[in-house]
């Protein structure tokens, strides 16, 4: 039974009250405050109006008092009878997520403390529970009492704090989002009553594929503990298609259990299940996503007493670290095909991560298909995601890389208390985890091998690499015995060889922190690193010197839409450089946005060009940077933006900002990911080279015509076509180039044009150019109308012939989670956009307050 409330919760000074009081059944709380579970402290206060949202202005300063006081939460529980332990009945408490340093009373008894927030916790309520009506308590500590006599280390990005406390890093605020300390039951609560034996968990993995694959061979085995002795028990092993017909079954016998009633006995039963003609999972680019049914069903003395069902794919995952020549690659082999993986990182969907809604999921694996992404990276400085997240990812089709939840900081791995602590967190989300057809690698760490380099030649630390034996000890240890069948990699980035460091593009996977951050490359292990705070040194246009084998990490901040600051920024304060306006920044130097925006576009001089410029440079930078990683295929097999979402509403790397309104790179994305791709190749004055990439299955035969138009007034200037034929999955090719004057004829000059580059033949969409920088072109005023068609939801928007070509159209509408089919598009003179316009859940738009606008209009 799921424990959903109605849950109190209520505050203290720490010590205020004894516990035992706090804990007592009969306790009076009827004026308590009302809270939700999963929630947290902060979403209650909230909802109850004892706190005004801390992503206003700067209320989350007015919120920090939460995060020194001692919380409760309370509930109640009725039972029809309580469990008999000498019939072998059982009763477990299941929270799947405590927010951190936790105490636990069932009807006043204390069963248990609890100190990581990254995991789950159980415990034996078995002589507590009774028949009737049961009481529930937790308090939860403020956290500095567990870290304020612990030894700080010399390095722990943003706070000292944090190494000792098994909770998200992000919540201590990071460059992308503010502190807001959370605590509560973060996930759901259950009872679960046993009988006489219980599954412990399952794992189930794809051993074999034939090469034809006209055969998979699936290993399934199940964990099980009998309650009570002599048990005799079975498990039922049932593999079911979509239809529910069974497609492969077995069923095998659990070894009897001669241990006491109260320890138990665990046995493991494994079993092989052949499937012939398997329908295969593929991430949604190449195929279909097909789920089976698995259905691991325990038996003991003939009755049905446990069963795990649960989404099951059939596919097989490799990371292949040298490619047919034996070079160095960094490649997700799928199914046995090499994949493009294409995507982005992704960070929890909000700070108070236990009142996420699950539709909030959904909306952004969703919104990352149709962007054409196929991999998302769940970071280290988050949680282990909830269930939904990789349910939606096995559902449509979207592979993970999952980091464990170490990032920017020594980790005290000398002591035995935290690392039998981060012993059963690993363990705990590897078992809950290791079943996900979309998991595709676990990897260590983020950042944290290259940055205690980095560190240790600048002086900043000058000890041992605290945390080093969990990444390259612990962790592989335990996947060896938990998930043999799934790659790990350390860290990220990894790989350092021949005496770079471990970001060099030549090994491993890569973060390209040249653009924005400054760092320069390349850099030798041991050496003191180096940052170039011009415009030269942060621009994008450094992503084409990157030859990296694997971008796991890129990109530039960008604003929020106008809806995500207008209703979180103060009447008045809603300016270019404002104080609010800036407060929406976290990042570290502010000056690293306007140098790559006074290198692309010009500084801007209002709110409007700021959000303008800094979402077109964010766009064309991501679009500069990703087609010559994709141009550099096979070399290059993936590039994930750093990053998808955003926590708060701020201003960020994200492509999608906290209203899930996507910005401009979003939309570009749909291009720039595509598994077909035609992209030009070209820096002022030199040739215009085409290239075609192909991450499809299938063969291309067709031809690439290159159009440049005038952008006075739409007049085609000249056009080369160019013939190409290519194999499916095949390496990028170069299918023409022609030199700048023969692009231009004689009858334009390079900054009063547009290059389109279309396919005939085959289904890559339209691609656009400028030949040059926004700043240095001849953009002609503009004169957009917009026809609205309610009843359809589309609006057409066209750019009036003869005034100029409009760049940057966008849509705006003041209100969140708004779908437009298309957005931050350009259109030639007399040209038309048919946008489609909607809700997700059908909410009706506030057609009257549209705005449709153009940079240059």
């Amino acid at each position: 039974m799921e424990l959903g409330g109605p849950w109190k919760i209520q505050h203290f000074e720490p010590g205020e009250k004894p516990a035992l009081e706090l804990a007592a059944p009969g306790l009076d709380d009827r004026y308590w405050i009302g809270a939700d579970v999963p929630g947290d402290v902060h979403s209650a206060l909230i909802r109850r109006g004892v706190i005004d949202s801390p992503y206003y202005g700067h209320n989350d300063a007015k919120c920090r008092w939460i995060e020194r006081k001692e919380w409760w939460y309370r509930t109640t529980f009725t039972l029809d009878a309580g469990p008999d332990p000498a019939a072998g009945e059982r009763a477990e408490l299941v929270f799947e997520g405590l927010d951190t340093f936790a105490t636990v009373y069932v009807n006043g008894h204390e069963v248990g403390k609890t100190a990581n927030m990254l995991m789950s916790h159980t415990f034996d309520v078995t002589r507590l529970v009774r028949g009737g009506w049961n009481s529930l308590a937790v308090k939860f500590d403020p956290l500095h009492l567990h870290h304020r006599d612990k030894e700080q280390f010399e390095w722990s990005s943003y706070t000292k704090e944090r190494p000792w406390l098994r909770k998200a890093a992000m919540n201590f605020g990071w460059d992308w989002g503010p502190r807001l300390v959370t605590a509560g039951v973060w996930g759901k609560v259950r009872l679960n009553l046993r009988q006489l034996a219980k599954l412990e968990g399952f794992y189930a993995y794809t051993a074999s594929l034939a090469e034809d694959r006209s055969e998979a061979v699936l290993v399934v085995e199940a964990e099980t503990r009998a309650l009570a002795s002599g048990v005799r028990a079975e498990v039922e092993l049932r593999l079911l298609d979509a239809e529910g017909h069974a497609v492969a079954e077995a069923v095998r016998p659990v070894e009897e259990s001669r241990k006491s009633l109260y320890t138990g006995r665990r046995a493991k039963t494994a079993a092989e299940l052949r499937v012939p003609a398997p329908r295969l999972w593929w991430t949604h680019d190449l195929g279909e996503p097909y789920l089976y049914r698995l259905e691991v069903v325990l038996r003991a003395e003939g009755r049905e007493v446990d069963r795990y069902v649960q989404p099951f794919g059939i596919r097989t995952v490799e990371l292949a670290l040298r490619d047919e020549a034996d070079n160095r690659s960094f490649t997700f082999v799928l199914n046995g095909v090499k994949i493009y993986a294409k995507g982005a990182n992704w960070i929890p969907a909000d700070h108070m991560i236990g009142a996420i809604p699950e539709e909030r999921y959904r909306e952004l694996v969703e919104l990352s298909v149709l962007g054409h992404m196929n991999m998302l990276r769940v970071w280290a400085g988050g949680i282990y995601e909830k269930d939904v997240f990789y349910e939606e990812c096995d559902r449509q089709g979207v592979l993970v890389w999952q980091d464990f939840a170490f990032a920017n900081a020594l980790f005290p791995d000398f002591n035995r208390d935290f690392m039998e602590n981060v012993r059963q967190e690993v363990a705990d989300n590897v078992r809950r985890l290791r079943n996900r057809a979309s998991l595709a690698l676990w990897c260590g760490n983020n950042e944290i091998d290259w940055l205690v380099d980095m560190k240790s030649a600048a002086g900043d630390i000058t000890g041992p690499f605290y945390g080093e034996s969990i990444y390259h000890e612990l962790i592989p240890e335990l996947l060896e015995e938990l998930d043999p069948a799934r790659p790990y990699w350390p860290s990220s980035p990894y790989g350092a060889e021949d005496g770079f460091d471990a970001n060099d593009p030549g090994t491993g996977d890569r973060h390209n922190w040249q653009v924005w951050h400054g760092s320069v490359y390349p850099r030798m292990y041991g050496e003191p690193p180096r940052l170039d705070y011009s415009m030269k040194g942060v621009t994008f246009k450094n992503y084409k010197r990157d030859l990296a084998l694997f971008s796991s990490e890129f990109g530039m901040h960008a604003s929020a839409n106008r809806y995500t600051l207008e209703r979180n920024i103060p009447a008045g304060e809603f300016y270019w450089g404002s104080p609010e306006m800036a407060y929406r920044n976290k990042d570290t130097n502010h000056q690293k946005g306007i140098l790559l925006m006074e290198s692309f576009t010009g500084i801007p001089r209002d709110i409007e060009e700021y959000m303008n410029f800094s979402m077109l440079t964010q766009a064309e930078g991501l679009k500069y940077g990703i087609e010559h990683y994709r141009r550099l295929k096979p070399r290059n097999s993936g590039a994930l933006v750093w990053q998808l979402n955003d926590s708060w509403p701020g201003t960020s790397w994200s492509m999608i900002d906290y209203e899930l309104l996507p910005k401009a790179s979003y939309y570009y994305g749909r291009t720039f990911f595509h598994p077909l791709l035609l992209s030009l190749e070209h820096e002022p004055g030199e040739p215009l080279k085409v290239w075609v990439v192909n991450d499809t299955a299938d063969s291309l035969k067709g031809t690439v015509s290159l159009k440049i138009y005038r952008l006075d007034d739409g007049s085609l200037v000249s056009e080369k076509r160019f013939d190409f034929e290519a194999a499916g999955f095949a390496p990028a090719q170069r299918v023409g180039e022609l030199s700048e004057p023969e692009a231009l004829a004689g009858a334009a000059s390079a900054e009063e044009v547009m290059v389109e580059l279309t396919a005939q033949g085959f289904g890559a969409p339209a691609n656009r150019y400028y030949l040059r920088d926004p700043k240095d072109l001849r953009l002609p005023q503009a004169s957009l109308a917009a026809e609205i068609d309610r009843e359809a939801g589309t609006v057409t928007v066209t750019a009036a012939a003869g005034r100029g070509a409009a760049r940057l159209v966008k849509l705006e509408l003041p209100l969140g989670r708004v779908r437009y089919s298309d957005n931050y598009f350009d259109l030639l003179p007399g040209e038309s956009r048919i946008v489609e316009v909607r809700h997700p859940e059908g909410l009706p738009l506030p057609w009257d307050r549209l705005r449709v606008s153009a940079l240059n209009e």
